[in-house]
């Protein structure tokens, strides 16, 4: 997919995504702080700031897609292993609950 077509297809999703919530681009665009001009370039397919997206899926309260980019810790099968190792297998009396004891 080249870059015009993603970004015509994240345009066609703001434009679904307005009409579904029945707002006029100069609703939404009064919303989110931009231009009208600028929501009717990103609807008609054409680039715009990263901001300016961020600014419209905000305001279409839409910001949950970008959970897609967050980074998951993944522990490597040689850590985890290193880690089932180091669990403790059994319990043990431990020599200082005699120590704690009173002379009585």
């Amino acid at each position: 997919m080249s870059d015009t077509a993603i970004v015509s297809k994240i345009g066609e999703f703001i434009k679904n995504e307005r009409l579904k919530i029945n707002k006029t681009q100069a609703q939404l665009a009064d919303e989110a702080g931009i231009n009208r001009w600028t929501l009717s370039q990103i609807e008609n397919g054409e680039a715009i700031t990263m901001i300016s997206l961020i600014q419209i899926m905000r305001a279409l309260e839409i910001l949950q897609l970008l959970d897609v980019f967050s980074v998951k810790q993944e522990i490597s099968p040689i850590k985890l292993a290193k880690q089932e190792q180091q669990k403790r297998q059994r319990a043990r009396k431990n020599d200082n609950d005699n120590a704690k004891q009173s002379d009585w």
